[in-house]
């Protein structure tokens, strides 16, 4: 263990000051605005990071750029797990570093990292909670021990603030055959937390918002509620790494291997097109780690003579290299039977590709009139679109005539969003 803190009795905080007194000033635009980086710092050694990683540095990002004078930085430190405020010098110097290595391929290893990771971390030791000076609001864009209904409440109390969420999903609950084997049950601890805490709750779709509501204890009435959609950055061009993409015409699909994105549908696809075009099959590359529940599609990716060389699995790229991958393909496909919000259709949209995607609700609401939708269960479906695809099409033609007049959600947009909302769960009547 990198720190040994001390322990206040009954909560797992490094220092506690005084309870915190959020009446001392009612106008929220002076509101401090605590945003929680404990996903950031737990995932610290790993180089590639996953879509909630990206979401809380784009959180720390964009805030540092609107409100820095009222922005402050805390986490439950990932050595020892106590709760407390971290200095934000620090924090600006992890979130270049932290970019830095997303962005590069030199050295995907995260131990050749490892020293320079633990000098971070110790900087970022966590500190004593500060005795307030105005109202506060505490911002948590991960689930990241949301689970812990106590230490929330004891991190909320020492604050004195007003607690703002992030949800990203409910599926583990809506659709448990997908999640880890003890994903239902954390999640509703999570579930738990938020109905007990949260003031105000950002949903990153409608889709989201409508699924969560069954699982609170009142609905949503009382709180504060925004509908948010993830914007799109721009391609990275700072780094000059490529990745070399197939020469044929190929698709790409951006998802852990589990059982909710539906990579056996995709694989069953690619054997029959092969049969049908040997060595002229078009290529599906495969960019993401692989998860949980996937032995059957694992088995395949390992074994089967017939897919070598026309599926390839791609880890450990850089964002340039993913987004130049992404740019070459014929197609974004993304076939997945559940989603929170399907940021890769966002992204391959923004690039201008087009996209195939499954006909659930999340996609429809991100993608609009744009992308082809097919039922993820729907095997000749699939398999005629991507035959069709892989040349000139008038079908592909259309998609990308629709492309045109799409408009993709940006960032300064979602942070209109998001700051609006704090503001009013800042100046909400009645106790924290």
């Amino acid at each position: 263990m990198l720190l040994k803190p001390f322990r206040a009795p009954g909560a797992r905080f490094s220092l506690r000051s005084k309870p915190a007194n959020p009446m001392l000033d009612t106008d929220p635009g002076q509101a401090e605005v605590i945003l929680d980086v404990s996903r950031l710092l737990s995932r610290s050694f790993h180089s590639t990071p996953t879509g909630i990683d990206r979401v809380e540095y784009v959180y720390a990002r964009e805030l540092l750029e609107r409100i820095p004078d009222r922005l402050s930085f805390a986490a439950v430190h990932p050595a020892g797990g106590y709760y407390g405020r971290l200095d934000s010098g620090a924090v600006r110097q992890f979130l270049a570093f932290t970019i830095a290595r997303w962005r590069s391929v030199d050295s995907p290893d995260a131990s050749s990292h490892r020293a320079t990771i633990i000098r971070h971390l110790i900087a970022m030791r966590p500190r004593p909670v500060p005795k307030a000076k105005g109202p506060r609001v505490y911002l948590q864009v991960s689930p990241h021990h949301l689970d812990d209904h106590e230490q929330v409440g004891d991190i909320l109390r020492a604050e004195g603030a007003r607690f703002v969420t992030l949800v990203h999903d409910v599926i583990p609950l809506t659709h448990p055959e997908f999640a880890r084997p003890q994903g239902a049950i954390e999640h509703r601890k999570r579930i738990r937390t938020i109905d007990s805490f949260a003031r105000g709750i950002i949903g990153n779709s409608q889709a989201t918002i409508d699924a969560i509501a069954p699982h609170m204890t009142s609905g949503l009435a009382g709180r504060a509620v925004r509908v948010a959609h993830f914007g799109a950055d721009a391609p990275d061009m700072f780094t000059t790494s490529s990745y070399p993409a197939p020469e044929r015409p190929y698709f790409v699909y951006i998802a852990t291997i589990e059982p909710r994105k539906n990579h056996l549908l995709l694989l069953n696809v690619w054997r029959r097109l092969i049969e049908r075009y040997g060595d002229a099959a078009p290529v599906l590359v495969l960019v993401g780690r692989r998860g949980w529940e996937n032995e059957n599609v694992i088995d395949i990716l390992e074994r089967s003579e017939a897919i070598k060389g026309h599926v390839i699995e791609a880890g450990g790229l850089s964002d340039r290299q993913m987004d130049e991958l992404v740019a070459g393909a014929r197609a974004m496909v993304m076939p997945s039977f559940e989603e929170g919000f399907g940021m890769p259709v966002i992204e391959a949209l923004s690039a201008g590709v087009p996209v195939i995607c499954s006909n659930i609700s999340a996609h429809h609401e991100v993608g609009g009139p744009v992308p082809d939708y097919l039922d993820p269960l729907d095997g000749l479906g699939w398999l005629a679109i991507i035959e069709e695809y892989r040349g000139n099409s008038a079908r592909r033609d259309a998609q990308l005539a629709r492309l045109k007049a799409w408009r993709p959600p940006t960032w300064p947009q979602y942070f209109d969003i998001v700051t609006d909302l704090l503001d009013e769960v800042a100046a909400a009547p009645g106790k924290i």
